[in-house]
C-alpha cells in the first residue's frame, strides 16, 4: 500500500506541473514547475525500484536528473 501512495503522488506531482504549464500558469522555467518535476520524478524512481520496473526507473531517473539540475541552477541565482 505504501509504495502505491509513492507512485500515486509522484504521477500526481508530474501531472499537475504538466497541467499548470500546459494551461499557462506556469512557465516550463520556473523554478515550481522544476521542483514540483523534481519531487514528482524522484518519488517514481523509488515506486520503480521498489516495484523492480527498470525502465520505469530509468525514464523517471532523467526526468528526475534534469529537473534537479535545473531547479539548482534557480537556486543559484
Amino acid at each position: 500500500m505504501i509504495i502505491l501512495t509513492i507512485g500515486f503522488i509522484g504521477a500526481f506531482l508530474i501531472l499537475i506541473a504538466f497541467i499548470l504549464n500546459q494551461t499557462n500558469k506556469w512557465d516550463n522555467s520556473s523554478f515550481k514547475y522544476d521542483l514540483t518535476n523534481c519531487i514528482g520524478s524522484l518519488l517514481l524512481v523509488i515506486y520503480g525500484v521498489l516495484s523492480k520496473a527498470w525502465p520505469f526507473v530509468i525514464l523517471n531517473g532523467v526526468w528526475f536528473l534534469v529537473s534537479f539540475r535545473d531547479s539548482i541552477k534557480y537556486l543559484k541565482k
